[in-house]
């Protein structure tokens, strides 16, 4: 399914936080141009995480506020992704203090891929099947 061009943004800045959970990943391979080592990793995830990620998070709890009562299926769904922002946002803040940063960091990675895949799956399709356009362009407006 094509994305709508309201949620267009947002699948757009997944594309980082995708790299990211890459990179996050054990034996995930030298990314040019990306730290390597466990303590750069570490350094770098926490500081894109609060450079972008957590805006990101905050834009998309946003727009779930306002869809969330349209039915149940979006309702039931937004819960599970506000959840999961709250884990997500936990695991990169504790991150730093990880006694064992490089299974922290899969953990962590492997979290990311799975909620974005979830978003752009599952999430995104529904917002699209069950907003009206003038709704979408509500919505590109929030993202905005």
């Amino acid at each position: 399914m094509k994305r709508h061009e309201a949620l267009a943004s947002l699948s757009r800045e997944h594309h980082s936080s995708l790299m990211l959970a890459q990179l996050l990943k054990k034996d995930s391979p030298v990314y040019k141009g990306l730290p390597s080592d466990p303590v750069s990793k570490v350094a770098y995830a926490v500081n894109l995480f609060r450079s972008s990620m957590l805006e990101h998070f905050r834009k998309e709890e946003v727009m779930l506020e306002k869809v969330k009562n349209l039915y149940d299926e979006i309702r039931n769904i937004a819960g599970e992704i506000i959840l999961e922002h709250q884990i997500l946002t936990a695991g990169f803040l504790s991150l730093p203090g990880s006694v064992n940063p490089v299974e922290a960091m899969d953990d962590l990675g492997r979290k990311v891929d799975k909620h974005i895949r979830k978003e752009e799956r599952v999430l995104f399709p529904m917002i699209q099947e069950y907003c009206s356009e003038e709704m979408l362009r509500e919505i590109k407006l929030i993202l905005q």
